[in-house]
């Protein structure tokens, strides 16, 4: 019988990252989990909504926790930034029960929902170690993945309850899924150090630091790939590299995917897209 999840693709999954979105689909199948469609969830607010207001962010993730527990199902999504938020708000209303009825008023009024309380939030990463198993996931692959990989978590799921069974200070999670999935993991500390998402709108010279400071790291350690678990902090290591090189002058030139890419391509999916990744591999880089 299936897993099965309400699913929130993410903030950048359906926009500026539609690669998610094409490859999570075909992973889940591999993998014996059913993704259930939330129509009309929004996005879980990305650190920058509850900067204007945190009660509008509260309430727009509680309509969300209302969807999904009508489905009577909990949440799963590929991306760690979602993934925290949503846990971050789910914390709080669930422990303040003052604000849970608060929001509940308003939910009611607007929408026309209630939330209980009843749903739980995973990122993929690790619904594929404690639930999946890795010897499925094992089982599943067609085209191993053998680089040397550096896995780059960021901090949002770096918390108590919102990274499965992985340690909150030392994860090894993803480490463990590159092996499974032949890849040779890279030991360096930069995993969950933040790259300033969202500070980038509003503190574009820090967040450059940041992330060449991340993906220089990654480089001086053997890595011939990064392989991100946060859509969101993707965006930042790959499409502003250049910019951070320059602005620093550290080495930040290096291939940066999303976890679903690269157990998409592991699992004989897109095979265009991985021939793709091989040449850019050869070609970019020291």
């Amino acid at each position: 019988m299936p897993l099965k999840y309400a699913y929130h693709p993410g903030n950048v999954a359906h926009s500026s990252a539609t690669e998610v979105a094409e490859t999570m689909e075909p992973v889940a199948q591999s993998l014996g989990i059913e993704l259930v469609p939330m129509r009309g969830a929004t996005s879980c607010g990305a650190g920058i909504i509850r900067q204007a207001s945190r009660r509008l962010q509260l309430t727009l993730n509680a309509r969300t926790f209302a969807m999904a527990e009508e489905l009577g199902l909990d949440i799963i999504t590929p991306c760690a930034a979602t993934a925290g938020n949503l846990h971050e708000d789910l914390s709080a209303l669930k422990q303040n029960p003052n604000l849970l009825a608060e929001v509940n008023e308003v939910l009611e009024r607007t929408c026309g929902k209630r939330f209980s309380g009843g749903v739980e939030v995973h990122h993929l990463l690790h619904v594929i170690v404690d639930e999946v198993g890795l010897e499925k996931l094992e089982a599943a692959i067609l085209n191993p993945i053998d680089f040397d990989v550096a896995a780059y978590y960021g901090p949002n799921i770096q918390q108590a309850g919102a990274c499965g069974g992985d340690d909150v200070h030392d994860p090894d999670y993803l480490e463990q899924v590159i092996d499974a999935i032949g890849g040779k993991p890279v030991q360096w500390e930069g995993r969950t150090q933040s790259v300033g998402v969202p500070g980038l709108l509003s503190e574009e010279p820090t967040v450059l630091r940041q992330a060449a400071a991340v993906l220089h790291e990654a480089k001086s350690e053997g890595a011939e790939l990064i392989v991100s678990a946060c859509n969101l902090s993707h965006s930042v290591l790959d499409i502003y590299q250049g910019k951070a090189s320059r602005s620093t002058g550290l080495a930040t030139n290096i291939p940066v995917i999303h976890l679903t890419e690269m157990l998409s391509f592991s699992m004989g999916h897109h095979n265009t897209r991985l021939a793709q990744l091989r040449t850019r591999i050869a070609v970019i880089g020291d």
